[in-house]
């Protein structure tokens, strides 16, 4: 990984003349919503509009909310279409905008949190994603997460996760990628990496677009002062049978598609093994079935994540080694 980024003369101009669409994708989110869309009417940084794409809730989330904020869009569709193709198509709208900020509805920005990343944006040019400090919501005294660390096996996790937040990653640098609950992108970075991809629905498909993105030539800077405090998974639960399929499944899906030529056939057999033991430790909590019709998918759906991996493989800018670079070696340290 890249060490500690030296920052650039800034240019407070750019910063005041730059558009920020914030993207919000929600689904059941209750009183949730209410706090991260109020949180984000007090940012010190003007937004230039706040559009909410509501895959189809049932919930009171949406009433009323249109009017506590002037540049509100609600965008209702009458399905789930997932986080990751929510999001494409709240990309599709803010076209106009420069930049694209995502910010999950159980997530909620300090006032300068906008501001900050943008600052950011502005002082390190060469970097088109930016990653937030997420902070437990519901234990503020330690770490949601500090950008996306991936592993040469395929593992992901956050980093810092469960850490005290006193003291730990309180210093802008590199990162592999940004977890998308609070994060900015150059508008144009995702759509030259294609978006989100559909199939994952959700889980992972951030890590997905953050390897896309690297393959491209784009790179990811954690900023320490984008602070965010973050429930996290609010209506899908943490470690519920949802988030284990679609996690576990995505993971595989997104080494295929991803890892260079030379490294894939390097690390396929940690890739493996790394799978073989998720499938032991959910299976000796009795959670099997699951665990088996995750990986059986993941196995299933290889012929078309082998199509796009050919595309993605092609379009590739940067050496196999300097992905590797940016990756965790060894012991794997911290589950996402």
């Amino acid at each position: 990984m890249a060490g500690k980024s030296q920052e650039a003369p800034g240019n407070s101009r750019r910063i005041a003349h730059s558009s920020i669409s914030v993207i919000v994708v929600n689904c059941n989110s209750g009183d949730l919503l209410v706090g991260c869309i109020d949180a984000l009417a007090k940012q010190t940084f003007p937004v230039r509009e706040i559009i909410v794409v509501d895959n189809a809730s049932i919930d009171s989330s949406l009433a009323h909310l249109e009017e506590r904020i002037q540049s509100l869009k609600v965008v209702r569709l009458n399905h789930n279409s997932g986080f990751a193709a929510a999001n494409n198509l709240a990309a599709e709208l803010a076209a106009d905008s420069e930049w694209i900020a995502l910010l999950n509805p159980d997530a909620f920005p300090q006032p300068a949190w906008l501001e900050s990343l943008m600052r950011a944006a502005d002082a390190f040019p060469d970097y088109s994603c930016f990653a937030s400090r997420m902070i437990q919501a519901k234990q503020p005294t330690l770490l949601d997460g500090a950008g996306d660390a991936y592993h040469v096996s395929g593992r992901v996790w956050r980093r810092g996760y469960g850490m005290p937040a006193d003291g730990h990653f309180g210093t802008r640098e590199e990162v592999f990628s940004a977890c998308a609950a609070a994060a900015l992108y150059r508008r144009s970075a995702i759509e030259a990496a294609g978006g989100f991809d559909e199939d994952f629905f959700c889980y992972l498909e951030d890590v997905d677009l953050g390897f896309r993105l690297r393959l491209a030539g784009y790179r990811c800077l954690y900023v320490p002062d984008a602070v965010v405090y973050h429930v996290g998974s609010a209506t899908t639960g943490k470690d519920s049978d949802f988030a284990v399929y679609h996690g576990h499944r995505n993971l595989v899906w997104t080494y295929v598609k991803n890892m260079p030529g030379p490294l894939f056939w390097l690390y396929l057999p940690a890739h493996v093994a790394a799978n073989i033991a998720g499938i032991a430790w959910y299976a000796l909590r009795n959670r099997w079935r699951i665990i088996l019709r995750a990986k059986w998918d993941a196995i299933k759906g290889l012929r078309q994540m082998w199509r796009k991996r050919k595309d993605i493989q092609a379009r590739r800018a940067v050496s196999a080694w300097a992905i590797r670079n940016a990756m965790e070696k060894g012991w794997p340290r911290r589950r996402r």
